[in-house]
């Protein structure tokens, strides 16, 4: 059995006792009361170190649940990619689209997005006016934050749909300034499309400020110009009514900026080819551990208890040799688990496999960008020039081309498919199959096979969900704590 507090780990960052005191307020949803806090209008971050502090704990998100593991698990558990695995009953609920708003999992990451929102807020609020600090570096500072933010929201829209909207720094509250601060206190959802505007217009500050990529592999490691065209095309994409023109806009930034497929598909996850050609936004554990320990890899790898994201039998049989090589490792199995019964050896995912806390991982690369690419070639007529990108792609696996598409409909299936195989857990799927609006219709077909000992036969059997999979499934609950705490907040449908 898995101790919960082994998810529940909190990430400690030391940077400085003024931005230790003010995060711990600034960052607390719940309503704050009897706290002494310093006046509404003081200038939190007074000193260059306070500053760099605030950046770094920007940086920090990517060490804690949400992106170490529940984006990993909702991306690839929450669809085709992966069964539940390990043994926690809140992951079962996401894995067979039977959640609550009780779900702790589906509590935290609510709480961790939001957390990150007010991080960048505190950074962006308040940077302009740190003496000894240089513009340029105020700039960057401002891009980088503006990236992340527009980052933390994307993922909350594609999640829970409707989602506040907030920009303001609360510093304290009391009697002479609660009835200005109350909304920011207890916000209210905002339209989806509100929440797309707020993003794009972050991502247009960090074109503006962010640095531009360059092909030093730290350059891969913070948010740069290059990322913010990555997350606009997906942007674009995902948002209600999509522009696929700006999709090929964006998507054409990247790919005309120096980027290049890694010869050798292994080389992406062998943790020894850091900061390559093909990353445009990556995750650094090595280089720094000091604010991210990616202790992520070691819920989903290893056999001293059960773990996590065990690989489907559908992605085991879809993936071409040399991507199955990368994507999937069988150890001698000593687990019982109903998806992989008979089986002498027990799969693993294998795309993270540093269990010392220095594994990389990506939030963008140029495989992605480029089926992304063709996905908006096919909504817009162009299907041979679509499926000449998917076989950019093959060709690096050494896969023949792809048969030409007969329509619109076939090619992104094909597209999609070419997904599954060449992104699977890299915590994409879930969502891709909500944006092109295919998740009813592929994961109401999944099957696993269950073993019937008598006959020394498989039998396919129906996920256990394939009944009540319904649109409301596709987005997650409010968590009931949430609601109980801000009257503002209305639960999604069917919950």
């Amino acid at each position: 059995m898995i101790n919960k507090s082994f998810f529940n780990k909190a990430l400690i960052i030391s940077v400085g006792v003024l931005i230790i005191s003010s995060c711990s307020e600034l960052l607390n949803t719940e309503p704050i009361t009897d706290k002494v806090v310093p006046p509404q209008d003081e200038q939190i971050l007074k000193t260059v170190a306070h500053a760099e502090g605030a950046m770094n704990s920007i940086y920090a998100i990517f060490g804690n649940e949400f992106w170490q593991f529940d984006y990993f698990y909702l991306g690839d558990g929450g669809a085709d990619v992966a069964y539940a695995g390990a043994d926690v009953p809140e992951f079962f609920q996401i894995d067979e689209y039977r959640i609550n708003s009780t779900n702790y999992v589906i509590a935290r990451d609510w709480n961790h997005t939001s957390d990150f929102v007010k991080r960048c807020n505190l950074l962006i609020n308040y940077i302009d006016n740190v003496p000894d600090l240089p513009q340029d570096r105020k700039d960057e500072m401002i891009g980088q934050a503006a990236l992340f933010r527009a980052l933390s929201r994307f993922m909350a829209v594609q999640i829970w749909g409707d989602y506040p909207i907030i920009n303001s720094t609360i510093t304290s509250v009391n009697s002479g300034n609660f009835d200005s601060l109350y909304n920011d206190l207890y916000p209210a959802r905002r339209p989806v499309a509100e929440v797309y505007d707020a993003i794009i217009a972050d991502c247009e500050i960090a074109i503006a400020k962010a640095p531009d990529a360059t092909f030093a592999p730290e350059s891969k490691y913070k948010p740069s110009k290059s990322a913010a065209y990555a997350l606009l095309a997906k942007i674009y994409a995902t948002k209600p009514n999509p522009d696929w023109a700006r999709v090929i806009q964006y998507c054409d930034e990247v790919m005309s900026g120096g980027f290049s497929l890694l010869a050798t598909y292994d080389y992406l996850f062998d943790n020894l080819h850091e900061g390559n050609t093909e990353s445009i936004w990556e995750v650094n554990g090595e280089g720094q551990s000091t604010l991210i320990n990616s202790w992520c890899t070691n819920v989903f790898i290893g056999t001293n208890w059960k773990k996590f994201n065990t690989p489907s039998h559908t992605l085991n049989n879809a993936l071409d040799v040399k991507r199955k090589a990368s994507t999937i490792k069988k150890f001698p199995t000593t687990f019982s688990d109903p998806y992989w019964t008979s089986f002498t050896q027990f799969p693993h995912p294998w795309k993270m496999r540093a269990t010392d806390g220095t594994q990389n991982f990506y939030i963008f690369r140029l495989a992605d960008i480029i089926l992304l690419k063709a996905e908006a070639l096919a909504r817009t007529g162009d299907l041979p020039g679509a499926m000449a990108l998917v076989n950019q792609v093959r060709n690096r696996v050494s896969l023949p081309a792809i048969d030409p598409a007969i329509s619109e409909d076939d090619a992104i299936n094909k597209i999609l498919q070419e997904r599954f195989m060449e992104l699977a857990f890299e915590g994409h799927r879930w969502f891709d199959l909500k944006r092109t609006g295919k998740s009813i219709e592929i994961l109401t077909k999944q099957t696993y096979p269950v073993y019937d000992p008598a006959t020394q036969t498989f039998t396919e059997t129906p996920m256990p969900y394939q009944g009540n999979l319904t649109p409301n499934d596709l987005v997650w609950p409010i968590p009931q704590d949430i609601l109980d705490n801000n009257p503002n907040l209305k639960q999604n449908p069917g919950y």
